[in-house]
């Protein structure tokens, strides 16, 4: 069975969060054959991380959130111009609108 990994920002309320780059926390779903088998919650705090250092560095540890946790789709509701650049630069597809 195949699966795959799924990021979603996650609000307060349990529901998809409003902004990607400044998530405080993140779930990572694997998803096979239309299910979710498995869901873990992060957190991750870039909202408050999201203005310390440089725009390339917050990316940067995104980046390497994404690539850590062998994701493949991002859901969201919203990203950035930049961060949507990047995701696709990684081969990560992205779903906005969420």
């Amino acid at each position: 069975m195949s699966s795959t990994i799924v990021a979603i920002p996650v609000a307060p309320d349990g529901s998809v969060g409003p902004s990607w780059g400044r998530a405080p926390r993140v779930a990572v779903a694997s998803i096979a054959n239309g299910a979710i088998t498995s869901w873990t919650e992060h957190d991750v705090r870039w909202d408050a991380l999201h203005d310390e250092g440089t725009e390339g560095g917050h990316h940067a540890r995104i980046a390497r959130f994404l690539i850590d946790n062998q994701v493949r789709v991002v859901v969201a509701e919203h990203a950035g111009p930049p961060m949507v650049r990047m995701i696709g630069n990684m081969g990560i597809g992205l779903v906005l609108g969420a």
